[in-house]
């Protein structure tokens, strides 16, 4: 009886192997862009007086649901116009408090950070036409450090 010759099967499924391993595509997981300033062993910590006319606060609770100075608010572009609105009138020495309490959902916090994020985006990309007639990007080092100056992303996260 003839039989069937199986010594390239083990070849054969080693190279398909090899061909999906290659070719499938890896879930990323998402993160924040966020470069913390480096610890300095010799620097005192400084009290600030910080008047609450400059600070907004933006609260994430566990069910989802998020106030703005205590004012029910949802994460779309409301709030990032609300944001902005704000980053606007206080100007440079705005700071944005986020609360978020622990049991939050870390797509609510993403959404609501990207926001934000997207709100100083848009005022850079803005005060950068009205300056230098381009965008930011385009911008060299030195105009982008002064409009950078001009609005410093003022971020303090309080975890509740």
């Amino acid at each position: 009886m003839p039989e069937l010759n199986t010594t390239s099967t083990a070849d054969i499924s080693f190279m398909l192997l090899i061909f999906f391993l290659v070719t499938t595509s890896m879930d990323s997981d998402k993160g924040l862009g966020r470069q913390l300033p480096p610890i300095d062993p010799d620097k005192q910590e400084q009290t600030q007086d910080i008047d609450r006319e400059k600070v907004t606060t933006i609260h994430l609770m566990a069910n989802e649901q998020v106030t703005i100075d205590d004012k029910p608010a949802k994460i779309d572009d409301a709030l990032r116009k609300s944001v902005r609105h704000f980053i606007i009138e206080k100007g440079k020495d705005h700071i944005i408090e986020l609360q978020v309490d622990r049991d939050a959902d870390y797509d609510s916090y993403f959404r609501l950070q990207n926001q934000i994020v997207r709100a100083y985006k848009e005022i850079r990309s803005a005060a950068s036409q009205k300056k230098y007639g381009k965008d930011l990007q385009e911008c060299s080092e030195e105009q982008r450090n002064e409009i950078l100056r001009f609005y410093p992303q003022r971020i303090m996260e309080i975890s509740s």
